[in-house]
Formats: structure tokens, sequence, C-alpha cells
């Protein structure tokens, strides 16, 4: 650790490796509502973020135990779950009339083909304009779950939340 008159103590969320304060201020400036797309071990967050001086402001939110009520009963944590999250934040941020958006990963790493990743796609696949790199996108198959047996499933729900949402 610095010492001396002249060391400045980095910002709390930058110490506690929570914050890349670089990559966020690019988002934030460039000017675009941000997808923000957050994982745990059980659940995927998306939301639309949009960036003031008093702080970000949350237009738009999708959880997986959202996916429950259209039918969802397997783990909310997969890559299925992952995009039938990213299109229903994708409809519903569609219906705010937000049309466009820039992928906030946080500290995530880059895996091409994980839930993340999964996310994007659904949220695109909605009618949200994100630019993206055809490489890292989950395969179709995976996407529907066809690695887990959750094809038809899948399937089922996704029309059921286009029709809740429409």
């Amino acid at each position: 650790m610095g010492h001396g008159p002249r060391y400045k103590v980095p910002f709390r969320r930058r110490r506690e490796g929570r914050t890349d304060f670089h990559q966020r201020f690019t988002l934030v400036r460039s000017g675009h509502h941000r997808l923000v797309v957050r994982k745990s071990l059980k659940h995927m967050t998306v939301q639309i973020a949009q960036a003031k001086k008093e702080g970000d402001y949350i237009l738009v939110s999708s959880h997986s135990t959202e996916l429950k009520p259209y039918g969802w009963d397997k783990a909310t944590s997969n890559i299925p779950a992952a995009y039938l999250t990213g299109y229903l934040c994708g409809l519903r941020a569609k219906k705010a009339g937000i049309t466009t958006a820039v992928l906030d990963m946080g500290l995530q790493r880059i895996i091409p083909g994980s839930r993340i990743f999964a996310a994007l796609i659904g949220a695109v696949d909605a009618g949200l304009e994100v630019p993206l790199s055809e490489e890292v996108l989950p395969s179709p198959e995976r996407k529907q779950g066809a690695h887990i047996g959750t094809k038809t499933l899948f399937t089922a729900v996704k029309k059921k939340i286009e029709e809740a949402e429409a």
C-alpha cells in the first residue's frame, strides 16, 4: 500500500473489486441506455439503466424468478432461463419506448456462449438494438435448452411471455 502525503486512496467500490470505473465512465459518457446483465449462482437479472447526475435510474427490469408464472419450473440459472429473462426485459423495454442500448457486463469475464450473452440475444430477439458480435452468442440449440431437455418447455414459456407482454 502507498505511503506519503500524495497517496490517494482509491474509491471504496474499486478497493472492494466491485466496480471498474474506467469502463463505467465510457459507458455512461456514451449517452445510451445500458443493458445491465448480472448473474448469481441461482438467478439472472437483466435491467435497462439510464445514468443521471444523481445516480442510475432503472427504467425496465426482469429477474429470472419472474419466469415461474409463465410456466418455467426448471432452474433459473441456465442458458434458456437467461435467454427468457433477457427476452422478457426486451419486450418490456420495447413497450416502454426504449429501442437501443449498450451491454454492461460489469466485472464479468467474456466467455463465449455464456448466460450473459444468452440474456443479450434474448433482448435482441425481443426487438432491442444492441451492438454485438455473433461469435460470442450461444448456439440456437443451447439457447433453447436442447442440451438439458427443456426445448418444448422453452417454446411454450416463450409463447406465454409474448402473449402476456404484447
